[in-house]
């Protein structure tokens, strides 16, 4: 087995997350506890030189501790692939930027471990990839035309629109057939978004929850239900939503064996699902969340389950 030394995190500031349920935080937990030297950086502070990847990282040591969870070391230039795992964290949106950090760490890979892959990151868009298995999916219809979404919300009644690279349950919106404001909505959307929109048939049954469901190498090994606040539409938990505890149904699991080679066919190592009734609605790979509430509830230690995963990648 290749030894893992150093671990580098690609991911917004740690000094901007909440640990109580932040899965990049228990997942470098989990690395520490391993002996694992963690390096943090930013996104902003990736670089190429002649063909050459660098960051400028600085150590970082890690406490479950709310308000003194962190600690860094002097920052200094290191060439990236002199890491043997990185951790590509940061939140979407997927614009851009985003998109050009997969090209410069794609550059390094796999020789230094990028979780997950880099280039089947970028071309694995969430609310894209998902449509792969269609028949799994609510009605969907991908695009920037009104007059098309006009047709599918007559067709559907109630859809839930929503940009295509958002996250978080930013910029989600549920309307009804009979909404007033739905002229004005599109409006907004085409002034705010040069990229096309996601509309879906709207399933009552999110008001029971949206479930998110955590594969590790293609492999169910934990879920939550997230339930929506009572006036609002999203069942994020960036967005309010209620965290319960949560089993699988035979739905959900004919869903992750129906999707599971895919994930490893890409080198997708952790990817969360959302579901909602019988529905597969997103393929979450860029960073994925839900590792501290599954454990919170009695779950998986999906952390150590995914650090056993990149050991095995690794050998």
């Amino acid at each position: 087995m290749a030894k893992i030394t150093n671990v580098a995190v690609q991911m917004d500031h740690v000094s901007t997350i909440n640990i109580a349920g932040d899965s990049t935080f228990a997942m470098s937990l989990e690395a520490q506890a391993r002996g694992y030297k963690l390096f943090h950086y930013t996104p902003e502070r990736l670089s190429m030189r002649d063909g050459k990847v660098y960051a400028t990282v600085e150590p970082m040591e890690l406490r479950d501790v709310k308000g003194d969870h962190f600690t860094l070391g002097a920052a200094e230039r290191v060439d990236l692939s002199s890491m043997d795992v990185v951790l590509l964290r940061q939140d979407p949106p997927f614009d851009m930027a985003y998109i050009t950090a997969t090209h410069l760490l794609e550059r390094i890979h796999p020789q230094t471990l990028v979780v997950n892959d880099p280039a089947w990151v970028r071309n694995s868009p969430e609310k894209i990839f998902v449509t792969e298995f269609a028949d799994l999916m609510p009605p969907t219809l991908i695009t920037k035309d009104p007059a098309e979404i006009a047709r599918f919300r007559e067709e559907q009644g109630d859809i839930i629109l929503k940009p295509l690279y958002g996250n978080g349950g930013a910029g989600v919106f549920h309307s009804t057939r009979d909404d007033r404001n739905f002229s004005s909505l599109m409006e907004m959307f085409g002034q705010m978004f040069r990229e096309p929109f996601i509309a879906q048939g709207y399933l009552p049954a999110v008001r029971k929850g949206d479930k998110r469901i955590i594969l590790v190498d293609g492999e169910p090994v934990g879920a939550i239900n997230r339930v929506p606040a009572e006036h609002d539409a999203r069942s994020n938990m960036h967005a309010g939503g209620r965290p319960e505890p949560t089993e699988l149904t035979a739905r959900e699991r004919e869903i992750c064996a129906r999707i599971g080679p895919a994930l490893r066919e890409r080198g997708f190592l952790l990817v969360g699902i959302d579901v909602i009734g019988d529905y597969m609605t997103e393929i979450n790979v860029t960073s994925p969340t839900g590792i501290r509430e599954v454990k919170k509830f009695g779950g998986a230690d999906i952390a150590a389950l995914l650090w056993d995963a990149i050991e095995r990648k690794r050998t």
